[in-house]
């Protein structure tokens, strides 16, 4: 799924990760295109996730990973680093999510019926950044779906999901609704349907799950 989303950032993107699978999103370098990762805590231009003996304690990114540092990266304090995404100039920000609905509603900070919780940064980015893009699994641990006709999660920001990646395909926002633009290795669209709490649009040039691995 990272390497997949990683597929649709676009040369001089900056993008945001994440906490959880999005953060996998910077292992996968496209060779032709300059995208510089931009994280809320501060850093800016940072590489892969660090292998084990390259950890540098003051370089994480927002999940708390050490990360690589290449040339021209930049450390901020938090007030700058917001203001790079409050002030537009993030182009895409890569999150997880509880739910999406199909007109794009996005639900990622708290559990309906459940203490605790922090809206966070996601609020600034789902509404700060130029495009939001999700990472999930496609279901539930009990098998509920997270691709729904309406969050019954708290919602986190209206409308602004364009891209999902999940563990069954690639999905896209469309005015009518999810439209099922690429498929898992081994799975038919009604199984897919099956697993959705909302109708896909499955178009004539449907093709499998693409990677670059």
């Amino acid at each position: 799924m990272a390497d997949r989303i990683a597929m649709e950032f676009e040369d001089g993107w900056v993008v945001n990760l994440g906490v959880g699978m999005p953060t996998l999103c910077s292992n996968f370098v496209h060779p032709e295109r300059e995208i510089t990762y931009q994280s809320e805590n501060g850093l800016v231009n940072y590489g892969p996730l660090a292998v084990e003996g390259e950890e540098d304690p003051n370089l994480v990114n927002a999940g708390g990973q050490y990360v690589i540092p290449i040339p021209g990266m930049a450390v901020l304090d938090h007030a700058d680093a917001f203001a790079l995404i409050r002030g537009g100039y993030v182009d895409v920000t890569v999150l997880g999510a509880y739910e999406v609905a199909a007109n794009g509603d996005l639900a990622n900070w708290r559990l309906a019926g459940r203490k605790g919780g922090g809206i966070g940064g996601a609020m600034d980015l789902a509404v700060g950044a130029r495009n939001v893009f999700v990472m999930m699994e496609h279901t539930t641990r009990e098998g509920a779906p997270r691709l729904v006709e309406r969050c019954a999660q708290p919602i986190t920001a209206p409308g602004v999901v364009k891209l999902v990646a999940t563990t069954l395909g690639l999905f896209e926002i469309t005015p009518d609704g999810f439209v099922l633009r690429e498929i898992a290795p081994g799975y038919e669209p009604d199984e897919v349907q099956a697993a959705t709490g909302a109708r896909l649009i499955v178009p004539p040039d449907l093709r499998e799950f693409q990677t670059r691995a």
